[in-house]
């Protein structure tokens, strides 16, 4: 039923809620989950902003890691939100762990 939903989403352009149901659907069986998923609804960027944020720096922080305005961090943060149907850091955190997000993040820490 998901996957049928995902195939439905897609076809509409609805890619919050496609990336939604491949979530979920990853959820409730990891080992039928194409493998790029979720890093593919995502752009580098969103994705180097949502490891910063999954590893406890503040808006502020990350833009200044970035070098970008805490505004544009917040841009990224809620397209993040959005595509990946979530609502709250923690589940930013789940998803940055699982998709290995946060080596990227350790390696630039030193």
């Amino acid at each position: 039923m998901l996957e049928e939903a995902q195939a439905i989403f897609a076809e509409l352009g609805a890619e919050p809620w496609r990336a939604r149901a491949a979530m979920l659907l990853g959820a409730a069986s990891p080992a039928r989950r194409p493998s790029g998923t979720i890093d593919d609804t995502l752009t580098a960027q969103e994705r180097r902003v949502a490891a910063l944020v999954a590893t406890g720096r503040t808006v502020r922080e990350a833009g200044l890691e970035l070098r970008v305005s805490p505004k544009t961090v917040d841009s990224h943060l809620r397209q993040v939100y959005a595509k990946l149907g979530i609502r709250s850091r923690a589940e930013l955190a789940l998803i940055a762990v699982e998709r290995g997000w946060l080596e990227a993040v350790r390696k630039t820490d030193g």
